[in-house]
């Protein structure tokens, strides 16, 4: 039998809500009603606007969701349980952290404002516990089956943070609107989950049929049914209210739901939004001649038909509370809450209530169904008809609140001082990756287990097989490697353990990155530090550029290992070279970029990186122009193209040159009139070139970067400060080229897109001319490709002729 996870029992559910508790629960749903719509309301007409733009807020959105998260974190949740808000719903949920003491009036007051809480919960933003950012709908979601993933990794390879190692599991919950179901990246986390046995998930639909532009179209819900199901998640659906449900039992009930049923979405929106009267006059005309239904509405009414009808399961703190408690398992489960957008608000129904906002003549009707004093708006339990030292009194005995904090902080794990690897005549950096990862993985340092790679089923191709050979996949059923035990021939060790640490994924880039972003936040989620370090194909980031961006956001720590790179992958033609990936590393916060040529400067960097993801400084200092106290994650962009490998001592002025950015290969004479700088794989064509200048020209450096990314970042960052009157700042960069005479010109060349190192002509003022690849590529060999972009060895000859001579070029259009 195959060995499989063993996982903590599934705690008994509570006993069901006594009527006292559903009262505490109800007033607590209508304060953080009220304070969520008072918050944008603030925001929108109280607080001064002094640049004139729109604030928002989404009060309706926020409203439907307010029975949903009360019954949650009033009731449900447990401290080791983790949730990620729907973006609209933040005022609700800062309103919760408000009542239960984690967030401040001033930051409620600033809400959208410099300093206050965020517009959407961000982990990295907002003062108060976050537990995973969310903002570009869809990435919340699936961050949460990837977290339920990590906790797998972390439960099986026996880390909890219990002594016994019998934790309970908290359960990784994500709070959705319906219209977050069009984002593919949730059917990708699905589909992947569902191959690693996803466990210990739960997913709520808000399910109002309303989106931005409009109501969703029929029958999406059977639609959302059927795709969860076929990947084995249970469905519950939440309807129907107890009111509802009480309804229905009565003479006449069964009709009200057949009719209920066959409602189209938009027409129970639009009654919805007109009231009892519309109510009765639609029913009385649909239901004319059914005697029994005709008097169960007249016996209601406007007001208490108006309450039946939007009576949803959604809404109803009895039905909710009923439904989580009832999950006494912990295979995922998918809730399908029917909600009304703008629930209980003036907003309800209407078709144009994504963005809007109650007027004054609305809050203020508003302010007194709510029963708010004028002037107690801020406080918490105001207008509430149960005792403020109850509600305080059932706030501090919340499960989810019992334990204070939820951030942890993740030991650190000691990194070598030095990375073993083989630095053979000839090699590329992907070759020298593996390698490094290969001897890594045999060796007994306590870093290597706690790294876990992964791959979006490029494990392989991206050298990472030495590394799973030794580490082996991981997998919460142990499976065995079948080619082995068939005696098929085979390099590749395929077998899955609960040790393991190779997390094998599809070919889905979003995957991946939301993987990196769930591993490397376990130091702080789940307090036990894992490293991930994850390759691609380069020119395959953009398509998960958004979850690269989100794990980012979120100051998720990993190493991401692109390769290949660029038109240096000639055979391959433009859909496979990538040219503006550099850009894309410079450009991305809380991403280090590296481009090294050479293995050795490989080893140098990623040593360094091992460490720099770990660093959790609390100050965002610019005392080393990079913030490097606080730390952050790295990406290395690699190349398939072998080199000569320089056989060389590394200087500790040169290490440290490669960490911040660049080092002279060559250092400039004082009458030098040409640099040539370059970064990555175009190496030898630069060093070559840089020898065919120098037999008529004097003193020609060559200035090596490994990192136009921190280059440009720490020289942003001193001239900030001499702005702010450090006249002494200088930056590496500033460094390294006021050594250049102000006569020289620069040559600037990388298989990338030109702009990557153009810049650097404008830190001394000099001239500067930039060769790069600006288009897309296509097949051919490295030598047709490079002429053809112009970075090959003429190509930087003649650029450094027209530098300095003014000489006629082949290329009439310099």
């Amino acid at each position: 039998m195959p060995a499989t996870a063993t996982r903590p029992p599934v705690a008994a559910a509570p006993p069901p809500p006594d009527a006292t508790t559903l009262r505490v629960l109800k007033a607590l749903e209508q304060r953080v009603l009220w304070l969520a719509c008072w918050t944008i309301h603030n925001a929108n007409h109280i607080r001064p606007n002094l640049d004139g733009l729109k604030v928002g807020g989404h009060q309706a959105s926020s409203a439907s969701m307010v029975s949903l998260m009360t019954a949650l974190y009033f009731h449900v949740l447990r401290p080791e349980d983790r949730v990620a808000v729907k973006p609209h719903a933040s005022p609700v949920f800062h309103a919760i952290q408000y009542l239960l003491g984690h967030q401040t009036r001033d930051r409620l007051e600033n809400f959208r404002n410099f300093g206050g809480a965020q517009s959407y919960p961000s982990r990295t933003k907002d003062k108060d516990d976050v537990d995973f950012s969310t903002g570009s709908v869809g990435m919340g979601v699936a961050m949460t089956a990837f977290a339920s993933l990590t906790q797998d990794y972390v439960h099986a390879h026996g880390w909890d943070r219990s002594a016994t190692g019998n934790a309970p599991k908290g359960r990784m919950i994500a709070l959705m609107g319906d219209a977050e179901l069009d984002e593919g990246n949730i059917f990708e986390a699905m589909q992947e989950g569902h191959k690693h046995a996803l466990r210990n998930t739960w997913w709520i639909v808000d399910y109002n049929r309303q989106s931005l532009d409009g109501v969703v179209s029929e029958g999406l819900s059977d639609r959302i049914r059927a795709v969860f199901r076929s990947l084995e998640w249970e469905v519950v659906e939440l309807k129907y209210g107890a009111l509802q449900q009480a309804a229905f039992a009565e003479p006449g009930g069964e009709a009200l739901k057949q009719w209920i049923d066959g409602c189209p979405n938009a027409l129970f929106s639009a009654l919805t939004w007109q009231g009892g009267t519309a109510w009765r006059a639609r029913l009385t005309a649909d239901l004319a001649g059914n005697n029994a239904a005709l008097d169960l509405i007249g016996r209601r009414s406007d007001a208490e038909l108006h309450t039946l009808m939007t009576n949803l399961g959604g809404h109803c703190l009895k039905s909710l509370l009923e439904a989580f408690h009832g999950i006494d398992h912990d295979r995922p489960t998918c809730f399908i809450a029917y909600t009304i957008k703008g629930y209980g608000t003036p907003l309800q129904g209407h078709k144009d209530n994504h963005a809007g906002l109650m007027n004054e003549a609305q809050m203020a009707g508003f302010r007194t169904a709510m029963g708010v004093p004028s002037g107690l708006e801020w406080e918490p339990f105001a207008g509430s008809d149960v005792a403020a030292t109850e509600l305080q009194r059932f706030l501090s005995a919340v499960p989810f609140n019992s334990r204070g904090t939820r951030r942890f902080r993740g030991d650190r794990i000691p990194v070598p001082a030095a990375l073993s690897y083989q630095n053979p005549e000839r090699a590329s950096t992907q070759e020298g990756f593996g390698r490094i990862m290969h001897d890594l993985a045999g060796s007994q340092e306590p870093l290597a287990d706690r790294i876990i790679t992964t791959s979006p089923d490029v494990t392989v191709s991206t050298n990472l097989g030495g590394w799973v050979n030794r580490r082996g996949l991981f997998g919460t059923v142990e499976t065995t490697d079948v080619f082995r035990e068939q005696k098929v021939p085979s390099t590749q060790k395929w077998a899955k353990s609960l040790t393991g640490q190779h997390l094998e994924l599809g070919i889905a880039e979003n995957n991946l990155f939301t993987a990196l972003a769930a591993f490397g936040l376990s130091h702080s989620v789940f307090g036990q530090r894992i490293i991930p370090v994850g390759t691609v194909y380069d020119p395959f980031i953009a398509r998960g550029l958004d979850a690269l961006n989100y794990a980012c956001y979120q100051d998720a720590r990993f190493l991401l290992v692109a390769t290949p790179s660029g038109i240096t992958l000639a055979p391959e033609g433009g859909a496979h070279q990538s040219m503006n990936s550099p850009l894309i590393g410079m450009a991305q916060d809380g991403l280090a970029s590296f481009e090294p040529a050479y293995v050795d400067e490989l080893a140098e960097i990623m040593r360094w990186s091992f460490e720099y993801v770990q660093r959790e400084g609390d100050e965002e200092r610019e005392n080393t122009w990079l913030r490097d106290e606080k730390g952050g994650s790295v990406y290395l962009r690699l190349t398939t193209r072998q080199l000569d490998q320089p056989q060389r001592t590394l200087t500790p002025e040169m290490v440290d040159g490669m960490i911040q950015g660049a080092y002279w290969l060559r250092a400039p004479g004082p009458n030098c009139e040409v640099v040539v700088i370059y970064q990555g794989c175009i190496a030898p064509e630069a060093i070559e070139a840089a020898g065919r200048i120098a037999q008529d020209r004097r003193d020609v450096a060559v200035l090596a970067v490994t990192s136009a990314d921190r280059l440009c970042a720490a020289w942003h960052a001193a001239r900030r400060a001499r702005m702010r009157g450090d006249r002494e700042a200088r930056s590496h960069i500033d460094t390294l080229m006021a050594q250049v005479p102000r006569h020289a010109g620069l040559v600037t060349v990388i298989d990338a897109h030109p702009a990557t190192l153009s810049w650097i002509g404008g830190v001394g003022g000099h001239a500067v001319h930039p060769l790069g690849v600006e288009h897309f590529g296509q097949s051919g060999t490295i030598a047709q490709l490079y002429a053809h972009h112009h970075i090959d060895v003429q190509s930087i000859v003649d650029a450094a002729d027209c530098l300095t001579a003014g000489r006629p070029s082949r290329f009439r259009s310099w």
